[in-house]
């Protein structure tokens, strides 16, 4: 016996699966050959084909019982396997049933049953079982094999029971898995998970190279994709291609992931092309992927254009393109692509609604959204949770209703959340309230959800009203609350590579080069009657000053380097993690003019496409 695992833990936690735009990828199990993944081999499949639901399995079982069959493992096999596996409702009850019945089941029984318990897409799945099954083979002295661990495994997972999946390494290593790609690969993936993508890297860099498969990578990478590590996901992905591995799929997906979040254009179109070179067709979970990463990037025509050309939407697909017209502010076209959504068919969920709401609040349709949120609750019966009542109360105080904002704010059925009165906060400073702002950072600190960011905005409010002792005072206190702030930057690619800059950065190894850029490109600028707007610099300090800050902003640092390194011509397109100020619009616009460039900046609201001195957006942002 190798000891027992503590359950406890894996029986309270509850299985989550949050959803995404782009779906996880699969299991290494399900990329074996079909005589490993299949324990039962061909008598499994000839019951599967003869026994075709759970009644037909239950007079099936009544006949071995009157047989004597049903406690002999090699006689059962085949149909508890069918029953495990099937899917059917009441599959995994009837399956349980035969296995208790056996004898002296093997390794082979305990790992069927256990399958069936982490099957996906069960509403019977019960992943806390496979682990009591576990349990009970190591105390009837069952040895696992390299076929268990995969399933414990995926069990630990679905669980998040990161310290049984612990022990269950050890176990690995103790019987001498750990040369095994599948239980390796599944380590890989349960680390990933469990959102431990540092454990996910160490199991992965201590496979040996012979061991490691392309399912080896793509766990690797859809663990960095889970955890929002698209830097390093992107990386991997390059080091992965570099040693001569075909992506797959999945590691398909995770790469598009990663490059529609970093704005990596050229990257994202560089796996399109792959795909076309290699695949003979995109399947749906490959076009949304495309859809998701263009309208991210920047490219939002190219977004439709995969997006009309798909035989095969589905929700998920209809979601990504709403959310993409959304991030555009194009919120009449992402209408009418919810309302062909509803004629094809398809229920909205409330991922949809949340891009639909969106797309309303960053257009200003204030009647539509209102009409939206009606049509959400009562026709599609989809009960609205935070992040709805968030976007209608951006939507709301965004047009200047801070007043009905607030009131709807009071009549969440939830009670009020963070996500609300932050909303509710950042309208304040567009339209300058400064009571109301005080009153949400009020809030925020009383349900303690008050972050660093809060301060600052009620902070550079005081600032901006030239009220610097109180200023200072909201700053002090976030420092004294120990809030943590998020360093602004903004980030640009430039042949294949991400180039992040925070404000005043001299880390960059062209900083020379990229600061004389700059001074060329204000030197232009001034021509046309460009003057620093320092309205939204809040701080007590000289004009002088201000200009020298504003002069050296992490946007304006990325865009001097993008068009220090790229041909003429070629759009630049910058992604930062801040809101776009009046200044960096202002400054934008005209660079676009003067250089003839196409400049998009994705910010933390919404994109911006700057074209010829006008942007997208129209000055509602």
């Amino acid at each position: 016996m190798v000891g027992g695992l503590v359950l406890s833990q894996a029986q309270s936690h509850q299985v989550a699966t949050p959803r995404t735009a782009v779906p996880a990828p699969p299991q290494a199990l399900e990329k074996r050959p079909r005589d490993q993944a299949q324990p039962c081999g061909t008598a499994a499949a000839a019951a599967a084909v003869s026994v075709r639901s759970v009644d037909e399995a239950r007079r099936a079982h009544a006949r071995h019982i009157k047989l004597g069959l049903d406690r002999s493992p090699p006689h059962a096999r085949p149909l508890l396997a069918a029953c495990a596996l099937s899917g059917w409702p009441g599959g995994m009850e009837l399956a349980a049933s035969i296995f208790e019945s056996l004898d002296d089941p093997e390794a082979f029984d305990y790992n069927t049953l256990m399958r069936g318990h982490v099957g996906g897409g069960r509403g019977d799945r019960e992943p806390a079982a496979a682990l009591r099954l576990y349990v009970d083979m190591l105390e009837a002295d069952v040895e696992p094999d390299n076929f268990t661990f995969p399933f414990v495994l995926k069990a630990c997972a679905q669980l998040a029971a990161l310290q049984e999946g612990r022990q269950l390494q050890a176990h690995v290593v103790k019987l001498g898995f750990q040369h095994d790609e599948h239980v390796q690969n599944s380590l890989v993936s349960f680390y990933g998970k469990c959102g431990e993508p540092a454990m996910a890297r160490l199991a992965f860099d201590r496979m040996e190279a012979e061991v490691r498969t392309t399912t080896s990578w793509s766990a690797l990478l859809a663990a960095y994709t889970k955890a929002g590590l698209w830097g390093e996901c992107l990386h991997s992905f390059g080091a992965m291609l570099r040693e001569g591995w075909r992506p797959d799929e999945s590691s398909m997906v995770s790469a598009l992931s990663a490059c529609a979040h970093l704005g990596a254009y050229d990257v994202g179109r560089s796996v399109h092309c792959a795909l076309l070179r290699n695949t003979a067709s995109l399947n749906t979970i490959m076009q949304t992927s495309l859809v998701d990463m263009y309208a991210k990037c920047g490219c939002v025509e190219k977004a439709a254009a995969v997006f009309d050309a798909m035989d095969d939407r589905n929700a998920w697909t209809y979601s990504a393109m709403v959310s993409g017209l959304a991030l555009h502010g194009d919120g009449r076209e992402a209408l009418e692509v919810f309302d062909t959504m509803i004629r094809e068919g398809h229920a909205p969920d409330a991922a949809v609604y949340v891009g639909v709401l969106n797309a309303c609040s960053r257009a200003g349709l204030l009647e539509d959204g209102l009409r939206c949120f009606d049509r959400m609750r009562l026709e599609h019966k989809v009960a609205p949770n935070a992040q709805h009542y968030g976007c209608m109360v951006d939507l709301m105080a965004r047009a200047g209703r801070l007043d009905d904002a607030r009131a709807l704010i009071g009549s969440m059925p939830t009670g009020p959340t963070d996500t609300t009165w932050r909303s509710l906060l950042n309208a304040c400073r567009i339209h300058g309230d400064m009571d109301l702002a005080e009153r949400a950072l009020q809030e925020l600190r009383r349900l303690g959800a008050a972050n660093a960011g809060d301060y600052v905005i009620v902070a550079d409010m005081h600032g901006r009203a030239k009220n610097f002792a109180a200023a200072a005072a909201f700053r002090t206190e976030a420092v004294d609350g120990s809030l943590a702030q998020s360093p602004g930057f903004s980030a640009v690619e430039v042949h294949g590579e991400v180039h992040r800059f925070v404000s005043q950065d001299m880390s960059h190894p062209r900083t020379r080069d990229i600061y004389e850029m700059l001074h060329q490109m204000e030197w232009q600028l001034r021509f046309d009657g460009y003057k620093p707007d320092t309205s939204e610099v809040a701080l007590d300090v000289g004009e002088e000053e201000k200009r020298r800050v504003l002069a050296a902003h992490s946007q304006k640092l990325a865009m001097a380097f993008s068009l220090l390194s790229t041909p003429e011509g070629t759009p630049v397109r910058v992604v930062t993690n801040l809101r776009m100020s009046k200044e960096c619009h202002a400054y934008s616009a005209l660079i676009s003019e003067i250089f003839g460039r196409d400049i998009f900046v994705r910010d933390r609201n919404r994109l911006h496409r700057f074209r010829r001195g006008a942007c997208t957006c129209g000055g509602y942002w």
